[in-house]
């Protein structure tokens, strides 16, 4: 018969209570329920503009704040911009990050000047939305643009404002 030393029986049972009690611990740490991934992927941007600039096209387009389940996001992390040209696919453009998640002032618009177009020509655009984990949007509202001159604005050398109307008031 062979004995074992005391300190040696507890030195297997803590090992053992070790083993089971870190077993039974939740390996990721996730306490809330699995979400589909339908519902993970960061909402439709409907708000997406388009307008001339001296540079090329200016499209314009407020954050999403929602996942398409409802939930409020916070891990944005990039968009996508497309482009057709005439009829043609539209393809990637550029991907833009977004670097303000650990800010306490966000961004609520973004904008992207694209200046790789030619005048006469004829464009449509539309933005996926990116969060964490590969989630993407659905393709925006797709804008179409012909690059046009654009407007030019007042110069104030020249601008002449129109002469007040007299009013009752006025007269003596």
């Amino acid at each position: 018969m062979t004995r074992t030393k005391p300190g040696a029986v507890v030195e297997i049972a803590i090992a053992i209570i070790t083993i089971f009690g870190v077993a039974a611990l939740p390996g990721c740490g996730v306490k809330s329920a699995p979400v589909a991934p339908e519902y993970a992927r960061p909402e439709r941007i409907l708000t997406l503009r388009a307008q001339p600039a001296v540079g090329g096209i200016n499209l314009t387009w407020a954050r999403p704040t929602h996942y398409n389940g409802g939930r409020q996001m916070r891990d944005l992390s990039s968009f996508v911009v497309m482009r057709g040209e005439g009829d043609g696919p539209m393809t990637a453009l550029v991907e833009i990050p977004v670097t303000d998640r650990e800010r306490f002032q966000i961004e609520d618009e973004f904008s992207y000047l694209d200046g790789e177009t030619t005048m006469g020509s004829h464009y449509r655009y539309s933005v996926i939305a990116k969060a964490a984990g590969s989630y993407r949007s659905q393709p925006s509202n797709e804008v179409d643009m012909t690059r046009i001159k654009p407007p030019l604005a007042p110069n104030p050398n020249t601008y002449k404002l129109s002469a007040p109307s007299a009013s009752p008031t006025d007269t003596p």
